[in-house]
């Protein structure tokens, strides 16, 4: 079990790395091309630690480096967006930002030959080929594997809300889903990206690691694909609930908000004040609600069964997390979870653009709205 608390021993608290899923688009369509291996190619050697395959070859991941703040974070993301936008002017591609490619056929798409992924497509066949996904993930590191999983238990309270607020798949496959993210139901459809179940201290963790690795459910800690979870590799708490976003204003905030949800619940865990049992069912119900409806649906607070709007949620979150952005100087973050309130989320804007405009319209809109930092 040592080799996963070395990992998880961090001397600096709160830093964070974002991971950001890019579609790779025909500059002219919008459709999906596979470009996934040019960009590797091109890649220098210590610029390729940053960027990763997923599981088709016409998406690629790129994950910053270690941030000691949110401004810190969020000026690799510019820095890397932008370096996939000269690499697109050079092999015929630009970036598109949505949870899903709203017309992409999974039939179309080719897997990244490579042993690890290989293995998941093999796993999963028909479904693998269908995960045509594109998210946000957040990682936070915490001083300990303890203080680790007491954030993992407790910050589950708060994934529904951070999804609500980054909804941005509407469309799968020509269809209008009937979602505000389609990911959401499309990722859900891999075995372990569940919302875990509580666990009782680090140690468990580590058995139940260790247990899916004995039963060759999965061949590396890294296939364990929860809705947030310890990242046994880089010993993070990951938030991997959200969207990704065209907004850098919007990014920023889901970094922001997940840092201090791990900055507040640390605290409460210090203090011996930190609530980490809930409804499993509620936190279930919540999340299909963000994925679903709006800001006016109803769920039950996990925190005490309370039935309130998402919406109602949301600024609970904002409450519960305000002394912590303004200790850690990302308090700006509030008005722009208060801007995506009153005008919705990016899923939204899909529908708006769609309804006017059609798909040739939307997955236009879906590369020029990309935003770089040096727009204007």
């Amino acid at each position: 079990m040592s080799k996963y608390s070395d990992r998880f021993s961090h001397r600096r608290s709160f830093t964070v790395g974002v991971e950001e899923e890019y579609m790779l688009c025909h500059p002219e369509t919008g459709d999906l091309v596979t470009r996934a291996d040019d960009i590797m190619e091109r890649l220098s050697p210590d610029e390729k630690e940053r960027f990763s395959y997923e599981l088709i070859l016409s998406e690629i991941e790129i994950n910053t480096p270690v941030a000691r703040s949110v401004p810190e974070a969020m000026d690799h993301v510019r820095h890397y967006r932008r370096r996939v936008r000269e690499l697109g002017k050079e092999l015929d591609f630009r970036i598109g930002m949505s949870g899903t490619h709203p017309t992409a056929l999974a039939d179309d798409q080719q897997f990244v030959e490579s042993t690890g992924y290989q293995w998941v497509a093999q796993q999963l066949h028909y479904y693998a080929q269908r995960n045509i996904t594109f998210a946000t993930h957040v990682h936070v590191a915490l001083p300990d594997g303890e203080t680790a999983i007491a954030v993992t238990n407790a910050a589950r309270r708060w994934l529904a809300p951070l999804l609500a607020l980054s909804t941005n798949s509407p469309f799968f496959q020509a269809h209008d889903t009937g979602m505000l993210s389609a990911r959401t139901f499309q990722f859900g459809a891999f075995p372990r990206t569940n919302i875990p179940a509580k666990f009782r201290s680090f140690d468990h963790f580590c058995e139940v690691l260790e247990t899916y690795m004995a039963m060759g459910s999965i061949n590396a800690p890294r296939q364990v694909w929860w809705k947030i979870r310890p990242h046994g590799y880089f010993g993070t708490v990951e938030f991997r609930i959200c969207d990704v976003q065209r907004s850098l204003k919007r990014t920023e905030m889901l970094v922001a908000l997940s840092q201090a949800i791990c900055h507040r619940i640390t605290g409460e865990y210090r203090s011996g004040h930190l609530q980490q049992d809930f409804e499993m069912e509620f936190l279930n119900d919540a999340v299909w609600k963000a994925t679903r409806f709006g800001f006016d649906a109803k769920v039950a607070d996990p925190g005490n069964n309370q039935v309130i709007t998402m919406a109602e949620l949301i600024e609970k979150l904002v409450t519960y997390v305000r002394p912590s952005l303004e200790e850690l100087g990302t308090e700006g973050s509030v008005a722009t979870v208060e801007e995506v309130l009153a005008q919705g989320s990016e899923a939204q804007e899909q529908l708006a653009v769609h309804s006017e405009k059609g798909f040739d319209g939307l997955k236009t809109m879906l590369m020029d709205q990309v935003e770089y930092g040096d727009e204007g």
